[in-house]
């Protein structure tokens, strides 16, 4: 069941993940070409499943509170996106 919860999650970070790039907000604009020297154009969704993956191994083990920092992740991602997305940033 934790590893449902964590895979719904990882979508929930993806989609975020996706709006915000696509967003063409200024300051997300600026990261990706600054990143984008360091790593490739797709390296933060490199990041993005490696955190995934990670939870979802740690879910299997049934380690709840790997679950629950999962969870604040994505709940910090949502504020974030909804800052970035709304104009209030």
């Amino acid at each position: 069941m934790l590893v449902v919860v964590c895979f719904l999650m990882g979508i929930a970070n993806f989609a975020m993940h996706k709006a915000v790039a696509e967003s063409g907000h200024p300051f997300v604009e600026d990261t990706k070409r600054y990143f984008g020297k360091h790593f490739s154009p797709y390296g933060s969704y490199a990041i993005e499943l490696a955190l995934l993956i990670g939870a979802m191994l740690f879910a299997q083990e049934n380690a709840v509170l790997v679950v629950l920092i999962y969870g604040a992740y994505t709940g910090m991602n949502g504020v974030a996106t909804w800052l970035l997305l709304s104009g209030k940033a």
